[in-house]
């Protein structure tokens, strides 16, 4: 199994050059990956709804047609308004090698701090998707930057299967250090894969260190990013997630207080 952390420098409120870019990224991508997008990959974190909203069933057709093209399975990105006059949602739809949505994920935690929650409604549900690649399969489940600050959403996605999670962020740089701190232990503590997918550049408030990472179950580094545009590609040992749990069976002892 392999994957894709695509560590986009995304241009601001701009969806077309965004899926353009992500196009001219993916070049490599075989039948069977999965590829996993920033936070908001298509417009960059814009409070402005009213601008980026009406470009959400853009962005889902591009992210269907780029599964089915490459066929591999995709998380994206993307804001929803999803009744008139009510907050938009901040969402990461997964999209199959046959282009069928397999799961969108509501961000539970808007940034406040940010102000996201003035104009972002929070969700409600945790969930996961299986990922499939010929013969294996990984259940992974997904998660929306400011999440990473609150491991009872981790916790949740383990109880329901979750052997990998896999974030999109518009972290910036000025707290880099805690989104690797904090990378490194949602995956320790669940004993599970963790893709953390950022993106790189500037936007017209603030700059982002990229810092895209992926950590064993174990806890080691399997491949960092710096801060320039890359993708980070890695292959994916399902059997190792399993038998460090089977080994080291500490995920099992978890209780709820």
């Amino acid at each position: 199994m392999r994957a894709h952390l695509v560590q986009l420098d995304i241009a601001w409120e701009d969806p077309a050059a965004n899926h353009a870019r992500v196009r001219e990224l993916l070049a490599p991508v075989a039948p069977g990956d999965l590829v996993v997008l920033p936070e908001m990959f298509d417009t960059g974190f814009s409070m402005s709804t009213e601008r980026t909203a009406p470009h959400a069933d853009a962005t889902l057709a591009f992210l269907a047609d780029l599964a089915r093209d490459l066929r591999a399975t995709i998380q994206g990105g993307r804001t929803v308004v999803a009744a008139p006059h009510r907050l938009a949602h901040n969402r990461a739809p997964v999209l199959g090698p046959d282009g069928r949505l397999l799961a969108e994920y509501t961000k539970i935690h808007p940034f406040s701090y940010g102000k996201e929650h003035e104009r972002f409604e929070g969700g409600t549900e945790v969930l996961t998707y299986d990922w499939h690649a010929g013969a294996d399969t990984l259940r992974v489940c997904p998660a929306i930057c400011y999440d990473l600050r609150f491991p009872e959403l981790f916790r949740r996605g383990l109880r329901l299967g979750a052997e990998v999670f896999a974030i999109g962020a518009n972290w910036p740089a000025a707290r880099a250090h805690h989104w690797r701190a904090l990378l490194v232990a949602r995956a320790i503590e669940n004993q599970a894969l963790v893709l953390g997918v950022n993106r790189t550049g500037r936007d017209p408030s603030l700059a982002y260190a990229g810092g895209s990472l992926a950590v064993a179950s174990t806890g080691e580094i399997l491949g960092e990013l710096g801060d320039k545009e890359a993708v980070l590609s890695l292959d994916i040992d399902p059997a190792a997630i399993r038998g460090w749990r089977e080994r080291f069976p500490a995920w099992r002892d978890a209780r709820l207080l």
